[in-house]
């Protein structure tokens, strides 16, 4: 299959650091060319989901903007300027729960949007970890940590109590990766 083409990119809004937004002009793989396909500019981000040794998951009730009522949520944050995936999610866990984990698995690092961008997320599961400091909290949002079972986790998983898109796709992967090899 032919991929699709760039031919031109300029930025319509340069809000800030988290949001661009470019309008590019597109060559589909029939060669059909479209001059104002919108793309989203926003940094990568990791999303974390910690698995303590005695095989329990902490996670995060918070609230978001532009969800209603709380959610249940990994670890998770943007990459700073020239970091990597890994050295920012073992930052992120370290800052939001004071912890660190001495085995790590990249689940995969996916786009956020297939068609119109908004950063790329890097998934991963910190195995065996254990707390080493307090966190350090400086999040818009309220966030109150919780420990759970794989099972407890599983049923709140089905029920809905995760509820957003990025953060469905980490826990739904730890969970699967976690039943086929734990």
């Amino acid at each position: 299959m032919r991929q699709w083409k760039t031919l031109k990119k300029e930025i319509i809004l340069d809000h800030s650091k988290f949001l661009k937004v470019e309008q590019h002009t597109i060559e589909l793989p029939d060669g059909k060319i479209i001059h104002d396909w919108p793309w989203i500019v926003s940094p990568d981000y990791v999303l974390v989901l910690p698995v303590t040794n005695r095989n329990t998951l902490l996670l995060f009730r918070q609230t978001k903007y532009a969800v209603q009522g709380t959610s249940l949520a990994p670890i998770g944050g943007y990459l700073e300027p020239g970091e990597d995936a890994l050295a920012a999610a073992k930052r992120e866990l370290r800052e939001e729960i004071g912890c660190e984990a001495s085995e790590w698995i990249s689940l995969g690092s996916f786009p956020n949007n297939g068609n119109h961008g908004g950063g790329n997320g890097h998934l991963f599961l910190a195995l065996r970890t254990k707390k080493v400091r307090e966190s350090i909290v400086d999040d818009l949002e309220e966030m109150e940590p919780v420990e759970l079972s794989v099972e407890q986790m599983e049923q709140k998983f089905l029920n809905g109590e995760v509820k957003v898109m990025g953060w469905v796709a980490m826990i739904g992967m730890g969970l699967l990766y976690l039943k086929k090899h734990f």
